[in-house]
């Protein structure tokens, strides 16, 4: 056993005990960890408010063998998640991060990128502001930390450069884009215009410079689908959150 400290976000809660709750922290030096707050039901508990969900602490946790849970010593609010203005798209959405982080990572898994990515998105959210770029931004980060992007710069079928006319595909079991010659009746459903791929590349690449890109509101809807399936896809299931956030792509 040792004792860590490290920056965390809430990711998950669940009673364990007439006092006590597991915590599940995405933390920055050492991934997903799942603790047992000891005391932390009870109505003056040792932690009070710096383990509610979607809450950015510093921790103190002994780290346990394999199998079994962490024990959480100490917590430190620094930041809570309020969306200004009671958002409910704003609300779901850290919700839906957080489902992303629960299921997409392992434990003792570290991503620091995206633990400051998921950070920065749910400012971006409290705030109110550009909640469908964030959002999108935030799966397409997620997909490439865990080795799940999809390519954005070749024909997944003749392994051609994308180029700016014509529309393009997104086979998701091949995990990248199908251009308009190789593209079959089926993936003409869900059409994507170049300048949309090219989008979604920019995104992905954590660049601070793709807060200012001009994204319109038809090119978010062709990313939604791009990202709604294969998050869904590497999930094996559609999140949870998607019937709240209308992430449906429809």
């Amino acid at each position: 056993m040792s004792t860590q400290k490290t920056e965390a976000l809430v990711i998950r809660q669940a009673d364990f005990s007439e006092t006590s709750k597991v915590v599940t922290f995405f933390t920055r030096e050492f991934g997903k960890s799942s603790t047992v707050a000891k005391g932390a039901r009870r109505l003056k508990g040792p932690f009070e408010a710096a383990i509610d969900l979607l809450s950015v602490c510093r921790i103190v946790f002994i780290r346990k063998s394999s199998g079994s849970l962490d024990i959480l010593t100490e917590a430190q609010l620094a930041s809570r998640f309020r969306p200004a203005g009671r958002s409910l798209l704003c609300l779901y959405g850290g919700y839906y991060i957080a489902e992303l982080l629960c299921d997409l990572t392992e434990e003792y898994d570290p991503h620091p990128t995206l633990f400051d990515e998921a950070v920065k998105t749910l400012q971006l959210l409290a705030q109110g502001t550009q909640a469908d770029r964030g959002i999108i931004r935030f799966e397409l980060i997620v997909l490439r930390e865990i080795g799940q992007l999809p390519a954005f710069d070749v024909c997944m079928a003749c392994g051609n450069p994308i180029v700016n006319s014509g529309k393009y595909g997104f086979w998701v079991s091949q995990s990248g884009v199908i251009c308009p010659g190789c593209r079959k009746e089926k993936y003409a459903q869900n059409l994507i215009h170049p300048g949309t791929i090219h989008l979604l590349r920019a995104l992905s690449e954590a660049d601070e410079n793709s807060e200012r890109l001009e994204i319109s509101s038809g090119q978010i809807k062709e990313m939604r689908q791009v990202t709604t399936s294969a998050v869904s896809h590497v999930l094996g299931h559609r999140p949870k959150m998607f019937r709240y956030l209308n992430l449906d792509g429809g």
